[in-house]
C-alpha cells in the first residue's frame, strides 16, 4: 500500500504523490477525488499532463470562482513540467487557493527535484508510491489489500497468490478483490490454488510440493495438467530444484525459531513451517538422490533428451521416493 505522511488530510491544499508505481499513483488521485466529492458532489476535477499545463494555465484553473466551487487539479508527471510552468506551480504553493486541492504526481529522483523540494517545504501531504520490485514488497501489498478489505488470509495464501500472479500490482489487487467477493471466511492456500493454479508459477510449485511430500500420484497428475496447459518444462524443473534444496537447507540447519531460521536460510518464516512438515520422511541420502534426479531432468528438458515430459515424470517419481527414504531401510 502507499505510505502517507502524518498530514493525512485528503483535502489538504496540496497532495504530493511520489514514485513510479502506477496503481498507487492512481489510487492517491482517486482517494483525493472521492474525499472532495464527498464534501461537494459537484467538485470539478481537472486531470492534466505536462503538455496541457502551460504557463498561466494553473493560475487560470485556480482563480476565484463566483460560485466558490470545490476543485481538484491533478498534475501528472510533474517532473516533466517546463521551467516556466514550474515557476507557476512554486508560486501557487506559497499561497494555495481555498476550496482547491492540487495533486502533484512526481516520479521522484533528480529530474524536477526543485519542484519536489518546494512542495515538501510548503508542507504538502505526501504519499509514497514506490515501484515494488522485491517479492517481499508485493507480499506486503497483498496482505495490506486483504486487511483493507477487512478479510483474513493465511500467510501461505498470500504467498501462493504472489507466486501465481507475479509482479503486476493491478492483477494482484484484482485477484484479491475477486477472492474477497467470492469466498467466505478465511482465505487459505487451497482456495487460492483453486482460482489461480492455472498460472505457470503456481502449478509448477504444486508439482514440486506434492513430489517432496512423497505424493507421487498427485505430483504426476499436477505435472500432466501443468504441461497440458502450456507451462514451460523449465519452470517445473526450477520449482523441483527449489523444493529439494529447501529440504536440504533446513535439514542441515541448527534448530531454532522459524524467524531465526528464516534469516539464516533466506526463506520467509511461513516457508520454514511448510518445509518442516515436508521433510519428515527425508534423509541426507534421499536429498542427494533427488538433486541428481533434478539435474538429469534439467538436462533432459534443455535439449539433452528426446522426451522432456518423460524426463520430468522420471524426476517426480524419484523425488517422491526419496521423500519416503527414512524408515525404508
Amino acid at each position: 500500500m502507499a505510505r502517507k505522511t502524518a498530514n493525512d488530510d485528503l483535502l489538504a491544499p496540496v497532495t504530493l504523490a511520489v514514485g513510479q508505481e502506477d496503481l498507487l499513483l492512481d489510487r492517491a488521485v482517486r482517494e483525493v477525488v472521492a474525499a472532495a466529492r464527498a464534501a461537494d458532489a459537484d467538485t470539478d476535477v481537472r486531470d492534466l499532463t505536462p503538455d496541457q499545463l502551460q504557463p498561466g494555465t494553473l493560475a487560470e484553473l485556480t482563480s476565484p470562482s463566483l460560485f466558490a466551487e470545490r476543485k481538484v487539479v491533478v498534475v501528472r508527471d510533474a517532473q516533466d513540467l517546463s521551467a516556466d510552468t514550474v515557476k507557476d506551480v512554486k508560486a501557487y504553493l506559497g499561497a494555495p487557493a481555498e476550496e482547491i486541492t492540487l495533486v502533484l504526481l512526481h516520479a521522484g529522483g533528480a529530474k524536477g527535484k526543485g519542484l519536489l523540494d518546494a512542495a515538501r517545504k510548503a508542507g504538502a501531504r505526501e504519499v509514497a508510491c514506490p515501484k515494488m520490485t522485491k517479492p517481499a514488497d508485493r507480499l506486503a501489498f497483498v496482505r495490506g489489500e486483504f486487511r483493507t478489505a477487512g478479510r483474513s488470509a493465511t500467510p501461505e495464501a498470500c504467498q501462493v497468490l504472489v507466486d501465481a500472479i507475479g509482479s503486476d500490482l493491478r492483477e494482484l489487487a484484482s485477484a484479491v478483490s475477486q477472492l474477497v467477493a467470492d469466498v467466505e471466511g478465511t482465505i487459505d492456500e487451497a482456495v487460492v490454488g483453486l482460482y489461480y493454479t492455472g498460472r505457470a508459477e503456481a502449478s509448477s510449485f504444486t508439482v514440486a510440493d506434492r513430489a517432496v511430500e512423497g505424493r507421487a500420484a498427485e505430483a504426476l497428475e499436477a505435472l500432466r495438467w501443468s504441461l497440458a496447459t502450456g507451462v514451460a518444462p523449465v519452470l517445473i524443473t526450477s520449482a523441483l530444484a527449489q523444493g529439494v534444496r529447501a529440504i536440504g537447507k533446513l535439514s542441515s540447519a541448527r534448530g531454532g525459531r522459524p524467524a531465526d531460521l528464516a534469516r539464516e536460510l533466506g526463506m520467509p518464516p511461513w516457508k520454514i513451517d511448510r518445509v518442516r512438515q515436508q521433510m519428515r520422511g527425508w534423509t541426507p541420502d534421499g536429498v542427494s538422490v533427488a538433486l541428481r534426479a533434478v539435474a538429469e531432468a534439467d538436462a533432459g528438458v534443455k535439449g539433452g533428451g528426446d522426451d522432456p515430459e518423460y524426463a520430468l515424470e522420471k524426476a517426480v517419481v524419484a523425488i517422491a521416493r526419496a521423500a519416503r527414504s527414512r524408515g525404508r531401510g
